[in-house]
């Protein structure tokens, strides 16, 4: 008789006061045959705290593909694996995304045990717009990538969240007012901690701050998205770096017929399609 495939349980575990927990989490972690831990020594002192012991291994970035096998085989086998992070809610910027993956591609049952994120605590506590985000995570460290990710968001209307860590902050918030300019900040730091804080500033505010102190603990940044006026006067200026001719050019180079161009370009200018195309066929 074969064997029934056993689960995987992806657990939200607390982001700073263990309180956090949840009561399905510790039946979770109680329950299984193992547990897939981002730092065993980190998760080692909650499962400690919670009275829980249980066999714990390592999964994490540099060293996920050698495991993959491993955890695969016992999913196999019929156990059941627990999966956390360092804190928060696992598969977000971390190799649970991988686990989640390997999952699925061989069929084995897996569920989440919601919980805290740091992302969803941080945005709520900026006092910025909530209605509509993106999160971005940590932007690259290496340069050619991190310019293109943030030159990727500069006409970005959505609220922004980033993480990053204490020593790499100063040379973010640089670049982050270089490239989208200064815009609203809140910088959310140790989260459910003693010492939670909440810095509401600009870009610029935010690096006169942290250029006079040092930033301690894992920060949530989040950004105001690009305001939708200051898009079109954004828009407008480029227009008008354009002759009539090369406005409608763009658009028939984007694919558009020349009727639909001329439309186009009559819309972006606030001009009659008329206007557009007398003055095209003056110069004709």
């Amino acid at each position: 008789m074969r064997e029934e495939k056993g689960s995987l349980f992806l657990v939200a575990t607390p982001i700073g006061n263990l309180e956090d927990i949840t009561l399905r989490a510790i039946r979770v972690l109680k329950e299984a045959d193992l547990v897939a831990a981002e730092d065993t020594r980190h998760t080692l002192k909650l499962l400690n705290h919670l009275e829980i012991k249980k066999p714990l291994v390592s999964y994490h970035e540099h060293n996920k593909r050698e495991r993959e096998g491993f955890l695969l085989r016992q999913l196999m086998e019929g156990k059941k694996i627990a999966f956390v992070s360092d804190a928060g809610t696992p598969g977000i910027s971390d190799p649970g995304e991988d686990l989640v993956r390997l999952a699925h591609e061989n069929g084995i049952p897996l569920t989440i045990i919601p919980g805290p994120s740091a992302a969803i605590a941080g945005l709520v506590l900026s006092g910025l717009s909530t209605g509509r985000f993106v999160f971005e995570g940590f932007i690259p460290v290496n340069k050619r990538a991190r310019r293109e990710r943030l030159d990727s968001l500069k006409a970005e209307t959505r609220t922004m969240v980033f993480y990053e860590a204490p020593h790499k902050l100063l040379s973010t918030l640089r670049d982050l007012y270089e490239v989208l300019g200064d815009r609203k900040i809140a910088l959310v730091r140790e989260l459910t901690k003693v010492y939670e804080e909440v810095v509401r500033c600009t870009l610029a505010q935010a690096l006169e701050k942290y250029e006079k102190e040092a930033p301690r603990g894992e920060y949530v940044l989040v950004v105001e998205g690009l305001d939708k006026k200051a898009l079109e006067e954004a828009a407008r200026s480029a227009w008008d770096s354009m002759s009539l001719d090369e406005h409608v050019d763009m658009y028939l180079k984007m694919g558009l017929d020349r009727k639909e161009a001329i439309k186009k370009t009559a819309e972006d200018r606030g001009l009659s399609r008329r206007e557009v195309y007398n003055s095209i066929i003056k110069k004709v």
